[in-house]
């Protein structure tokens, strides 16, 4: 599945996934790096998808007060 298509819950649970990973160490610094690389990748996802919520919650608010 591409990373647009991922729901907030697949990004975070495969985000928690790969903090374990890099917690447990014995990885390789290149194994590590792909890691962190990814686990950033998937932190701006998260981001984005609560940053709209954020958004449609203050839409929505916004709007019942206009009426």
């Amino acid at each position: 599945m591409s990373d647009d298509k991922l729901s907030y819950e697949q990004a975070r649970t495969e985000l928690a996934t790969v903090v374990e990973r890099l917690e447990q160490g014995g990885s390789s610094l290149e194994e590590s790096l792909a890691l962190w690389e990814r686990g950033e990748k998937l932190a701006d996802i998260c981001q984005r998808w609560l940053d709209g919520a954020r958004d449609r919650i203050e839409a929505a608010r916004a709007a019942r007060a206009d009426s």
